[in-house]
């Protein structure tokens, strides 16, 4: 019997450097990385966006990560945020979360999130909303992994400080 493959979410508030590190992390450890799908998805978006495209998203985040799962041989993958990202943005800017989102968190754990703190500076993205509300999606974020009594830990820190306290993080997490 193989062994269960263990999924490492690196996640937090808008322009903390998701994308940029969990690449990172993936190339430093030379295993799978699953992208964000959200960000393919907004950038063909004519409008405003639904719950329906929320539900898109959390679909095409999962299949993804499926899609990673059933093809890697690594012990671990890397995930560029997660589809706790949709229930944020959905009840942030659309009042609820699709049920089907509900119902798949407590369903679709992860084993470890890398948490990224606000403590680099904003860089404008056309797909960024919120440059003053880092504080509060902080929070939201911390309120969020609680309420999943989820394991992780916040990373802080500039230039190469940041990765290497990531590597730690993750590093601890693999050897307990």
């Amino acid at each position: 019997m193989t062994k269960p493959i263990k999924k490492i979410a690196i996640v937090g508030p808008e322009s903390t450097g998701k994308s940029t590190m969990s690449q990172f992390l993936a190339k430093h450890y030379k295993v799978a990385w699953v992208p964000e799908y959200a960000r393919y998805y907004c950038e063909g978006l004519v409008g405003p966006y639904t719950l329906q495209d929320e539900v898109n998203m959390f679909y095409g985040q999962v299949a993804l990560e499926d899609a990673i799962l059933a093809t890697t041989e690594n012990e671990f993958i890397i995930c560029d945020t997660t589809f706790v990202t949709v229930k944020i943005w959905s009840d942030e800017m659309l009042g609820e979360t699709p049920k089907i989102v509900l119902d798949a968190l407590p369903e679709r754990p992860y084993d470890f999130y890398v948490l990224l703190d606000i403590d680099l500076p904003w860089q404008d993205d056309p797909l960024r909303d919120f440059p003053n509300q880092r504080a509060y999606f902080m929070e939201v974020w911390h309120k969020e992994l609680k309420a999943l009594n989820a394991n992780y830990k916040l990373i802080s820190g500039q230039g190469e400080a940041r990765y290497q306290n990531a590597v730690a993080a993750i590093d601890e997490f693999l050897g307990g």
